[in-house]
């Protein structure tokens, strides 16, 4: 069977795809910082290994530890909500740490292999904030950005050794623990001046009846990991669909 390793499996997204691949008849290896074999039933397929995608001692342990990898998802990631006057440039920085040094570190140690089997799929999750400007996200929305032109970028690279490169753009998903961590990330570090502006704007978004779903998210993951002819880019939600279409992009 082939084998699936995917960060960020504790909650939300990373769940989520993990029991797709499960459910699809994959070995499954579910990595998180601190793992937690309670969040899954019972399954002879399925491994959970601890990874932080930060250290790189700890990335090259998990994947040591996974043996062959045919699929990575790249799904480890922090939100943050608020405008950059209001942030500490530390807390810029170690956004950047994970949602795009982490993703390149855990690739960088999972493509070896792949390219010496001449196969293989990496799958990075994102966001489809990329595809327009939103406020108190600018620092949320760059780092996805720069996530999304690496994967562009190594997708050429890659594919010179049959590995395929893969972005999936999530939409809003204001219940899923991603979302309401990227909302006390903010705390009340919002500077006054902004403070009306902003809670107008998250108001808003919250009464948006369009959003994404963690089994939105899985389903594009297993698209992208099965489907050899899909799009390199997929959004996944309702309202991702939207802002893809608006962005001049088909169907995907």
């Amino acid at each position: 069977m082939p084998k699936v390793l995917i960060t960020g499996c504790s909650s939300g997204f990373g769940l989520a795809i993990a029991q797709k691949f499960l459910n699809g008849g994959w070995d499954v290896v579910a990595t998180m910082r601190v793992p937690r074999s309670d969040l899954f039933a019972a399954n002879a397929r399925l491994e959970i290994l601890p990874l932080d995608v930060t250290s790189a001692d700890s990335i090259a342990k998990a994947v040591q530890a996974a043996g062959q990898i045919d699929a990575l998802v790249n799904n480890a990631g922090v939100g943050m909500l608020n405008v950059l006057e209001g942030t500490e440039l530390s807390k810029i920085r170690e956004l950047f740490e994970t949602n795009v040094f982490g993703a390149m570190a855990t690739t960088k140690a999972v493509l070896p292999q792949m390219r010496s089997r001449r196969s293989g799929v990496i799958i990075n999750v994102s966001s489809a904030v990329t595809l327009r400007p939103l406020p108190a996200l600018s620092l949320y929305s760059a780092s996805k950005a720069a996530l999304n032109a690496f994967t562009e970028s190594l997708a050429i690279e890659a594919a010179l050794f049959g590995i395929r490169a893969k972005l999936v753009l999530p939409g809003s998903a204001p219940t899923t623990e991603f979302g309401k961590n990227a909302v006390a990330r903010m705390g009340r570090e919002i500077p006054e001046p902004y403070e009306a502006f902003v809670g107008d704007y998250l108001a808003r978004l919250r009464s948006g009846t369009e959003v994404t779903t963690a089994s939105d998210v899985a389903e594009a993951v297993w698209r992208s990991a099965t489907e050899i002819n899909t799009p390199m880019k997929i959004p996944a939600g309702a309202d991702a669909q939207s802002w893809f279409r608006e962005a001049g992009h088909s169907p995907a």
